[in-house]
Protein backbone atom coordinates (compact mmCIF):
# COMPACT_ATOMS: atom_id res chain seq x y z
CA UNK A 1 0.00 0.00 0.00
CA UNK A 2 1.55 3.52 -1.20
CA UNK A 3 2.38 5.46 2.12
CA UNK A 4 0.53 8.75 2.57
CA UNK A 5 1.52 12.55 2.43
CA UNK A 6 2.18 14.28 5.27
CA UNK A 7 -0.48 15.86 7.27
CA UNK A 8 0.20 18.84 9.50
CA UNK A 9 -1.81 20.13 12.80
CA UNK A 10 -3.69 22.85 11.85
CA UNK A 11 -4.71 24.15 15.52
CA UNK A 12 -5.48 22.43 19.11
CA UNK A 13 -7.75 23.54 21.75
CA UNK A 14 -8.43 22.17 24.96
CA UNK A 15 -12.40 21.00 25.69
CA UNK A 16 -14.12 20.18 28.88
CA UNK A 17 -16.35 16.91 28.29
CA UNK A 18 -19.04 15.69 30.58
CA UNK A 19 -21.04 12.38 29.21
CA UNK A 20 -24.86 11.90 30.29
CA UNK A 21 -23.63 9.26 32.79
CA UNK A 22 -21.68 11.95 34.69
CA UNK A 23 -18.27 10.72 33.24
CA UNK A 24 -16.10 14.01 32.95
CA UNK A 25 -12.99 14.51 30.85
CA UNK A 26 -10.56 16.94 29.10
CA UNK A 27 -9.47 16.44 25.90
CA UNK A 28 -6.82 18.31 23.47
CA UNK A 29 -8.60 18.66 20.12
CA UNK A 30 -6.55 18.53 16.87
CA UNK A 31 -7.50 19.60 13.14
CA UNK A 32 -5.09 18.89 10.80
CA UNK A 33 -3.99 20.25 7.26
CA UNK A 34 -3.35 17.96 4.07
CA UNK A 35 -5.54 14.86 4.73
CA UNK A 36 -5.51 12.75 1.72
CA UNK A 37 -9.80 12.77 1.74
CA UNK A 38 -10.37 16.27 2.55
CA UNK A 39 -12.70 15.86 5.31
CA UNK A 40 -12.69 17.49 8.62
CA UNK A 41 -11.25 14.71 11.42
CA UNK A 42 -10.64 15.87 14.68
CA UNK A 43 -7.89 14.24 17.04
CA UNK A 44 -8.59 14.25 20.82
CA UNK A 45 -5.32 13.63 22.84
CA UNK A 46 -6.88 12.23 26.12
CA UNK A 47 -4.75 11.30 29.30
CA UNK A 48 -0.76 11.69 29.68
CA UNK A 49 1.28 8.50 28.02
CA UNK A 50 4.00 6.94 30.27
CA UNK A 51 7.78 8.09 29.32
CA UNK A 52 8.38 5.92 26.62
CA UNK A 53 4.82 4.22 26.42
CA UNK A 54 2.57 3.07 23.91
CA UNK A 55 -0.48 5.19 22.91
CA UNK A 56 -3.93 3.57 23.14
CA UNK A 57 -5.75 4.73 20.24
CA UNK A 58 -9.21 4.64 18.91
CA UNK A 59 -10.34 4.91 15.64
CA UNK A 60 -13.92 6.17 16.09
CA UNK A 61 -16.68 6.53 12.77
CA UNK A 62 -18.87 9.24 13.38
CA UNK A 63 -22.14 7.45 13.67
CA UNK A 64 -25.16 10.56 14.39
CA UNK A 65 -27.49 8.19 15.90
CA UNK A 66 -25.27 6.13 18.12
CA UNK A 67 -22.67 8.92 19.21
CA UNK A 68 -25.63 11.56 19.25
CA UNK A 69 -29.16 10.09 19.41
CA UNK A 70 -28.19 6.78 21.72
CA UNK A 71 -29.38 4.47 19.06
CA UNK A 72 -29.65 0.96 20.41
CA UNK A 73 -28.85 -0.33 16.61
CA UNK A 74 -25.75 -0.40 16.98
CA UNK A 75 -22.72 -0.14 19.70
CA UNK A 76 -21.12 3.11 18.50
CA UNK A 77 -22.34 5.38 21.19
CA UNK A 78 -21.00 3.00 24.09
CA UNK A 79 -18.13 2.52 22.44
CA UNK A 80 -17.47 6.14 21.82
CA UNK A 81 -17.99 6.63 25.99
CA UNK A 82 -15.86 3.96 27.22
CA UNK A 83 -12.71 4.65 24.72
CA UNK A 84 -13.29 8.12 26.25
CA UNK A 85 -12.48 6.66 29.08
CA UNK A 86 -9.92 3.78 28.60
CA UNK A 87 -7.69 6.21 26.84
CA UNK A 88 -8.06 8.74 29.22
CA UNK A 89 -6.41 6.46 31.65
CA UNK A 90 -3.73 4.87 29.61
CA UNK A 91 -2.83 8.22 27.67
CA UNK A 92 -3.39 8.01 24.13
CA UNK A 93 -5.78 9.64 20.67
CA UNK A 94 -9.47 9.05 19.92
CA UNK A 95 -9.72 9.87 15.93
CA UNK A 96 -12.95 10.86 14.90
CA UNK A 97 -13.13 10.24 11.73
CA UNK A 98 -16.03 11.40 9.28
CA UNK A 99 -17.21 8.29 7.73
CA UNK A 100 -20.79 7.99 8.68
CA UNK A 101 -22.40 4.66 7.76
CA UNK A 102 -18.80 2.77 7.82
CA UNK A 103 -17.90 5.11 5.01
CA UNK A 104 -21.66 5.66 2.92
CA UNK A 105 -23.24 8.19 4.66
CA UNK A 106 -26.20 9.47 6.75
CA UNK A 107 -29.23 9.04 4.15
CA UNK A 108 -27.50 6.02 3.03
CA UNK A 109 -27.35 4.34 6.26
CA UNK A 110 -30.87 4.78 7.09
CA UNK A 111 -32.02 3.62 3.96
CA UNK A 112 -29.86 0.48 4.64
CA UNK A 113 -31.50 0.33 7.92
CA UNK A 114 -34.82 0.42 6.69
CA UNK A 115 -34.07 -2.83 4.35
CA UNK A 116 -32.56 -4.53 7.38
CA UNK A 117 -36.14 -4.20 8.81
CA UNK A 118 -36.97 -6.50 6.37
CA UNK A 119 -34.56 -9.51 7.19
CA UNK A 120 -31.16 -8.00 5.57
CA UNK A 121 -27.97 -7.80 7.61
CA UNK A 122 -25.92 -4.84 7.63
CA UNK A 123 -23.47 -5.87 5.10
CA UNK A 124 -26.56 -7.09 2.46
CA UNK A 125 -28.37 -4.36 3.21
CA UNK A 126 -25.19 -2.07 1.45
CA UNK A 127 -24.58 -4.50 -0.94
CA UNK A 128 -28.45 -4.39 -1.80
CA UNK A 129 -28.55 -0.73 -1.99
CA UNK A 130 -25.27 -0.74 -4.84
CA UNK A 131 -22.96 0.32 -2.14
CA UNK A 132 -19.65 -1.16 -0.76
CA UNK A 133 -20.44 -3.67 2.46
CA UNK A 134 -17.52 -1.07 4.36
CA UNK A 135 -16.17 1.88 2.34
CA UNK A 136 -13.28 3.13 4.70
CA UNK A 137 -9.64 4.18 3.94
CA UNK A 138 -7.65 4.82 6.99
CA UNK A 139 -5.31 6.62 5.17
CA UNK A 140 -6.47 10.41 6.72
CA UNK A 141 -5.85 8.20 10.23
CA UNK A 142 -2.77 7.28 9.18
CA UNK A 143 -1.55 10.79 8.25
CA UNK A 144 -3.34 12.09 11.97
CA UNK A 145 -1.27 9.56 13.61
CA UNK A 146 1.76 10.79 11.51
CA UNK A 147 1.57 14.03 12.18
CA UNK A 148 0.87 13.88 16.13
CA UNK A 149 4.04 11.75 16.83
CA UNK A 150 2.74 8.34 16.70
CA UNK A 151 5.25 6.65 13.91
CA UNK A 152 8.37 5.76 16.77
CA UNK A 153 9.77 3.01 17.71
CA UNK A 154 6.60 2.29 20.42
CA UNK A 155 3.66 2.21 17.15
CA UNK A 156 0.35 2.25 19.06
CA UNK A 157 -1.79 -0.25 20.87
CA UNK A 158 -5.13 0.13 18.52
CA UNK A 159 -8.91 -0.22 20.88
CA UNK A 160 -10.89 -2.01 18.43
CA UNK A 161 -12.56 -5.34 17.63
CA UNK A 162 -12.23 -4.43 13.95
CA UNK A 163 -9.27 -6.61 12.13
CA UNK A 164 -9.21 -4.64 8.92
CA UNK A 165 -8.51 -1.22 10.82
CA UNK A 166 -5.11 -2.41 12.38
CA UNK A 167 -4.48 -4.36 8.52
CA UNK A 168 -5.02 -1.05 6.90
CA UNK A 169 -3.08 1.17 9.50
CA UNK A 170 0.07 -1.63 9.45
CA UNK A 171 0.02 -1.62 5.47
CA UNK A 172 -0.07 2.71 5.83
CA UNK A 173 2.97 2.39 7.85
CA UNK A 174 1.65 2.40 11.05
CA UNK A 175 3.05 -0.50 13.69
CA UNK A 176 -0.22 -1.73 15.85
CA UNK A 177 1.92 -3.26 18.36
CA UNK A 178 -1.73 -4.51 20.58
CA UNK A 179 -5.10 -4.33 19.09
CA UNK A 180 -7.34 -4.43 22.72
CA UNK A 181 -10.66 -5.28 21.84
CA UNK A 182 -13.58 -3.10 23.27
CA UNK A 183 -16.58 -4.15 25.38
CA UNK A 184 -19.40 -6.02 23.98
CA UNK A 185 -22.17 -3.31 24.28
CA UNK A 186 -25.31 -6.04 23.56
CA UNK A 187 -28.44 -4.24 23.31
CA UNK A 188 -32.08 -6.12 21.83
CA UNK A 189 -31.77 -4.02 19.28
CA UNK A 190 -28.59 -4.64 17.78
CA UNK A 191 -27.90 -8.86 18.40
CA UNK A 192 -28.25 -9.15 14.61
CA UNK A 193 -26.09 -6.00 14.16
CA UNK A 194 -23.03 -7.70 16.06
CA UNK A 195 -23.52 -11.14 15.21
CA UNK A 196 -22.91 -9.81 11.35
CA UNK A 197 -20.12 -7.84 12.40
CA UNK A 198 -18.18 -11.07 14.13
CA UNK A 199 -19.33 -13.77 11.46
CA UNK A 200 -18.70 -11.69 8.43
CA UNK A 201 -16.04 -9.00 9.14
CA UNK A 202 -14.27 -11.37 11.97
CA UNK A 203 -14.90 -8.84 14.21
CA UNK A 204 -13.43 -9.95 18.21
CA UNK A 205 -16.97 -10.48 19.37
CA UNK A 206 -17.64 -13.31 21.83
CA UNK A 207 -20.87 -15.06 19.18
CA UNK A 208 -21.57 -16.52 23.28
CA UNK A 209 -22.63 -13.08 23.95
CA UNK A 210 -25.06 -12.68 21.34
CA UNK A 211 -28.29 -14.54 22.99
CA UNK A 212 -31.16 -13.96 20.18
Amino acid sequence: MPQPGSATVRSRVRIPLTFPDGYRTEAEVFTFHGLADGAEHLALALGTVPEGGTPLVRLHSECLTGDVFGSDRCDCGPQLRESVELISEAGGYLLYLRQEGRGIGLYNKLDAYALQDSGLDTYDANTALGLPEDDRDYTAAAQMLGALGTTGATGIDLLSNNPDKAAQLAGLGIAVRHRVPTGVHLSASNVRYLRAKAERTGHSIELSRLVG
